[in-house]
């Protein structure tokens, strides 16, 4: 069934997502993944096993403790500039995001029958320039241009909502909502920080909420924080009365507490302390009582969801 006209997850309850997707094929599979892309994996069907292999434990994870599962599928590079980069022109990049959807949709149907909650397909849509340090900045029209590509094509599949995930400035976010609109899809904006719990950009989270809240009529149906450990955020919950925390419904923390500068130039994984993590999660939700979408980012694997989810869930 589609939730595009209403995201289950709105209405309260608990869900599970993955964790660091890429990290972990790359560091735990040995798996070459060109510019960071896990949808190239859908060329073969070595790859397909291996991203359904991957799903599998967190959708075990969300049977056990009763929650829904939002399915993010592998498209975080399936973009036309990263895309292009790889060798796919726009006709095999829009068959990538149709193959990836496809699968989101398989993986759903054989687990529908198992889990209490409902399975939630997300197209995700990561961002046109460096997850980490943008050389390019778009206005808002410019981002809503270039998104529209990958949008569009989602927009035709079975895909429930966009998630716009590791967005560094909040114009490009305020572009991914516009073009989701046109689309007629749900969006929902995850924003990265960096250490000090401010956007790549140097704007305040606050600031990037509020601003792609005005500049949309409040089009996000929620927010996220993602690529980024909690000890870089967490004391920008620390006041009951900030009305903007209400629009976070979603948290993806990174294993490692390293910088993201630090993360660039890692050769190794650090997968952090998954118990750690979990208990962090369990503190942050005292301050944000509609935190209800719960997993993971880079560096993080099932043993971290898991924590996180028996820490939050019971």
């Amino acid at each position: 069934m589609s939730y595009r006209e209403h995201l289950p997850q709105l209405d309260g309850g608990r869900y599970v997502t993955d964790g660091g997707l890429e990290t972990y094929l790359v560091f735990q599979r040995g798996i070459e993944l060109p510019e960071f892309a896990a949808f190239d994996l859908l060329r073969h069907d070595e790859g397909v096993a291996e991203l359904r292999d991957y799903y599998r434990p967190y959708l075990s994870l969300a049977a056990e403790h009763g929650a829904g599962f939002v399915l993010e599928s592998p498209t975080w590079r399936a973009n036309p500039r990263w895309g292009e980069r790889i060798g796919y022109d726009a006709e095999a990049l829009e068959r990538a995001n149709r193959d990836a959807i496809a699968l989101m949709e398989e993986i759903r149907d054989e687990h529908a029958g198992l889990l209490d909650g409902p399975i939630v397909i997300s197209g995700c849509v990561g961002p046109q320039d460096d997850g980490y340090d943008p050389a390019e900045i778009l206005s808002a029209d410019r981002a809503a241009g270039y998104h529209s590509t990958q949008i569009r094509t989602l927009a035709a599949t079975g895909a429930d909502l966009v998630a716009g995930v590791t967005m560094t400035y909040a114009d490009e976010a305020i572009g991914v909502v516009r073009a989701a609109a046109d689309a007629g899809l749900p969006a929902v904006i995850s924003f990265t920080v960096e250490t000090d719990g401010r956007l790549p950009s140097g704007q305040p989270l606050a600031e990037a909420v509020e601003q792609v809240d005005l500049e949309t009529d409040g089009g996000p149906a929620y927010f996220m924080i993602n690529c980024a450990h909690p000890t870089h955020f967490d004391h920008l919950f620390e006041d009951p009365e900030l009305a903007w925390t209400e629009r976070i419904l979603g948290l993806r923390a990174n294993a490692s507490t390293r910088s993201h500068a630090e993360l660039d130039q890692a050769a190794d994984l650090d997968d952090g302390d998954p118990e750690d993590l979990g208990t962090r999660y369990a503190q942050l939700r005292r301050h944000l009582p509609e935190l209800r979408v719960l997993g993971g980012c880079c560096g993080t694997d099932h043993r971290h969801v898991t924590a996180i989810t028996t820490a939050c869930f019971g």
